[in-house]
């Protein structure tokens, strides 16, 4: 299945949280689905390149993270594993793998909503975009639209202890 781009009208320029809301509306899609409401938008030149969900319940693929998704996505659009003039935005701060493969791909820019207190790799827990001793450096932009993001969080993981205690 070929992904839709979306590309913006050359004069119009997107800001932050017009992204985080594309990114939004995927997140929503993976709860629709199941899995933990994760959504990825990767823009280059003020167009969408790539777009991912979170997928490892249904891919039965750990990898399967929005982040990652949008990075193939986006890998295969532009014929390039280095997507050094993109940026990604991600409806949760990424987790190791994910931000290991954001610095791989030569990310100009990483921006993120909520927080992720138990995994996050972007200074929650761990903050490897900001080791020196590596060999390139994304820039990151914390909590665009993070009470609306975390906010679908909370909800998808009430309603699954909700649904767990009612089986019990």
């Amino acid at each position: 299945m070929a992904m839709q781009l979306y590309r913006a009208a050359p004069e119009t320029r997107l800001d932050d949280e017009t992204y985080m809301r594309l990114a939004l509306a995927l997140a929503r899609e993976a709860g629709d689905a199941g899995e933990v409401p994760v959504g990825a938008i990767l823009v280059r030149e003020n167009g969408v390149v790539g777009r991912g969900f979170n997928k490892p319940i249904s891919s039965h693929d750990p990898c399967a993270h929005a982040e990652i998704l949008a990075l193939r996505g986006a890998a295969q659009a532009l014929a390039n594993y280095r997507l050094n003039d993109c940026t990604l935005y991600v409806t949760l701060e990424p987790c190791a793998m994910c931000a290991g493969a954001i610095l791989h791909a030569r990310l100009a820019r990483l921006v993120f909503a909520a927080a992720d207190a138990k995994t996050g790799a972007a200074g929650s827990v761990i903050n490897l975009f900001a080791d020196t001793r590596l060999n390139h450096h994304t820039a990151v932009t914390r909590g665009v639209l993070a009470e609306e993001c975390g906010g679908l969080l909370k909800e998808f993981f009430a309603s699954r202890r909700g649904a767990q205690i009612c089986r019990e």
